[in-house]
């Protein structure tokens, strides 16, 4: 009998590069996912245990299970149920929102709020409610979109073509976000009583809108997320490129069209739920963004929009337990959870801004057009003729208001023989008018020679958030100090701007100043002060609260003559540092090299000029406020006139900066009298059309 050996096993085979990276990969999406889960479990609990009543984990098992007592049912559904479904919802619809708008501008900084969209619907609710109509929630979602769809159709149209960058497309954002809320502050001005609870609703809060809100919203947020998913292939294809998108069947555009409806349709049900929660769009992708070089299967769009919802998600709900940890049970809801994020996505603004391209000319300061023929031939005579436009200024300002004089009436007033009536208006208004022209200056001084040392032509005290950081500071004495004087808000916001432009200009000076990342870091920066302002505002007392609304607004309202005392000497004192050097502010505006040849200390000639200017801004900030987008304006236009040369651009800027700021104090306590418009919103409505021209005219091959 033959028997048979058994055939030897066969060796297994060896797994392929390729097979091991995606095993590797599945185990990683796995280990991600269920992360993210188990933490979006713990939050959830938490968030649902958070709260005045004493309900606690044990109490929500019992719940789940059917033995729940009914003050827990009470208290759970009708409380905290709503604001957790509002965070899963606005969580959601903002991180899938994001990852669409980054994969179609191919822009790891696009996002509902750098592009805008978020401002745009804003604005459009707030035109709705100041016309006297009153929609139900679905209306408003819709006009959310409209507005939101429009706003980023004009910012991505100013950040396409020739130069296209990450930092262009968050600088046209950014600046369409300060013009429309502007706009916006005006008519909540305007129309108190029709526009009556929009500014909280504009902090981004998840308890405005209710569970029976959140659920009529839920079909719309169903069928974008839906949609978003099903077209995620179109996303893949778009990061190959137009071409070779094109080449493998796409329409381009229209795949391109379709997914900015889907991310601006996210983002209006996001608003309308819960108002304007800051950068969770920008966040949420860009976290999970970072991991896939580990993850890979993260590469594909369908994988990535789901996780960024999810990140989304524990983002918002985050925050929003950090909000009531800190404050507490009862003042943790009335703080808006869009502080928190807003602070989260100024660092992260900081933190991108040290890794994308900028995209604009190094040397675009020095090659733009710059000044006439009468400015360069005959500037002496260019600086008269703007002497005696301001002083023409002056006499219009003291002239106009609530009520009209004549030139007699204010002539009797300086001789002091005039009527009791005209001596209560002179006394209130010339004030006004002094302290308008000396801001104005200071601030114009202080842009043009920030743009001198930096060569850059978007610098700006606002912009740069030297102003930011000097209003932030001063809100702070006016909410903490039991009866804060002139003298204590000018300390603060001194402290304030000193500590913004070392943070600007220490996070943008990395391998030599870059004029674009430096803008992109006082934008963050700029977030974060106005997230806590934000808070500390909503945080005070009514009175103080009104006080520090006013005083924000840029407004001249009350200042005395002495309130001057300050800018007249910081005006002094710069104009003293800065006459010596005007030879170095012209050989710094060049290159980093011409100056350190012909015997320039660069480092201590900067440090001394951007000093002076944040001397300046810190002034003008704690006399009347905070004034964008004149550091900006005024020097453009000095530039324009009267050419490069510091010794006849500096003054020039200082006539300009005063008549601006004094023409738009003007107009605001005029055109509406006897009403008011701060003279910051006024001069703003100028600065913002004005930026995004300037910024179109840079665009730049690259």
């Amino acid at each position: 009998m033959t028997t048979t050996s058994p055939a030897p096993a066969a060796a297994p085979a060896e797994e392929t590069p390729g097979a091991v990276r995606r095993r590797r990969g599945s185990v990683a999406m796995t280990a991600l996912v269920v992360g993210l889960v188990g933490w979006l479990v713990v939050v959830a609990v938490v968030h649902v245990t958070q709260g005045s009543a004493d309900v606690g984990a044990a109490d929500l098992l019992a719940l789940v299970t059917g033995r729940g007592t009914d003050e827990t049912t009470a208290v759970v559904v009708a409380s905290r149920l709503p604001r957790l479904v509002a965070g899963l919802a606005v969580g959601l619809a903002l991180g899938v929102a994001g990852a669409v708008l980054q994969s179609v501008a191919r822009n790891p900084l696009a996002s509902p709020d750098t592009l805008a969209v978020n401002a745009g619907a804003y604005l459009a609710l707030t035109v709705v409610a100041a016309a006297g109509v009153t929609l139900p929630l679905l209306s408003s979602a819709a006009v959310a979109f409209l507005g939101g769809l429009l706003t980023a159709a004009l910012v991505l149209g100013l950040a396409s073509g020739a130069g296209s960058s990450a930092i262009r497309l968050v600088l046209a954002g950014s600046v369409v976000t300060l013009g429309f809320h502007a706009i916006a502050s005006v008519l909540l001005l305007l129309f108190p009583w029709q526009t009556q609870g929009l500014f909280a609703w504009g902090a981004g809060s998840l308890g405005q809108a209710g569970l029976d809100g959140v659920l009529r919203l839920l079909p719309a947020l169903v069928l974008a997320l839906a949609l978003a998913l099903l077209l995620g292939r179109w996303l893949d294809l778009l990061q190959l490129g137009d071409d070779a998108a094109s080449a493998l069947g796409l329409n381009v555009r229209l795949a391109q069209t379709v997914m900015v409806v889907l991310a601006v349709l996210l983002s209006a049900v996001a608003v309308t739920a819960a108002g304007p929660i800051g950068f969770v769009g920008l966040a949420a992708p860009v976290l999970v963004r970072l991991l896939v070089r580990w993850v890979r299967p993260l590469r594909r769009h369908r994988v990535l929009l789901a996780v960024s919802g999810l990140a989304g998600v524990a983002l918002v709900l985050t925050a929003d337990v950090l909000l009531r940890a800190l404050f507490g049970s009862l003042e943790g809801v009335s703080v808006p959870t869009g502080v928190v994020t807003s602070v989260i996505g100024a660092v992260f603004m900081v933190a991108l801004a040290q890794t994308v391209r900028t995209g604009i000319d190094a040397d675009s300061l020095v090659t733009m057009r710059a000044g006439t023929r009468l400015g360069l031939r005959h500037p002496r005579l260019l600086l008269g003729g703007c002497a005696v436009l301001l002083l023409a200024a002056v006499l219009g300002s003291a002239l106009l208001g609530d009520a009209l004089l004549l030139a007699g009436d204010v002539l009797n007033w300086l001789r002091g023989i005039s009527s009791v009536r005209v001596d209560i208006i002179l006394d209130s208004r010339m004030p006004r008018v002094v302290a308008a022209v000396l801001a104005g200056a200071c601030l114009a001084l202080a842009g043009s020679v920030v743009q001198g040392v930096t060569r850059n032509p978007l610098a700006d005290p606002g912009i740069l958030g030297v102003s930011g950081g000097a209003g932030a500071a001063a809100v702070l004495m006016l909410v903490v100090l039991p009866n804060p004087g002139f003298w204590s808000l000018l300390v603060g916001a001194l402290l304030g701007a000193l500590l913004a432009g070392a943070l600007v200009f220490g996070f943008s000076a990395r391998d030599g100043v870059d004029q674009a990342r430096m803008v992109l870091v006082g934008i963050g920066v700029s977030a974060g002060t106005s997230a806590l302002i934000t808070l500390m505002l909503v945080r005070t007392d009514p009175w103080n609260q009104s006080k520090a609304l006013t005083w924000l607004g840029g407004s001249t309202y009350g200042v005395g003559f002495w309130q001057s005392v300050p800018m007249l000497v910081a005006l002094v004192l710069a104009a003293v540092a800065l006459a010596g050097s005007r030879r170095d502010l012209d050989l710094l505006q060049l290159d980093e090299t011409t100056p350190r040849v012909l015997g320039v200390a660069t480092g201590r000639a900067r440090l001394l000029v951007l000093l002076a200017a944040v001397v300046l801004t810190a002034a003008a900030t704690a006399s009347i406020g905070v004034i964008a987008f004149v550091g900006l304006v005024a020097p453009h236009a000095a530039r324009l006139l009267i050419g490069r040369r510091h010794g006849r651009l500096l003054p020039l800027s200082a006539l300009l900066g005063g008549l601006l700021v004094l023409v738009s104090d003007t107009a605001g306590r005029t055109v509406i009298a006897p009403d008011q418009l701060p003279a910051g919103l006024t001069a703003s409505l100028v600065g913002c059309p004005y930026f995004l021209w300037l910024l179109w005219r840079m665009r730049v091959k690259t």
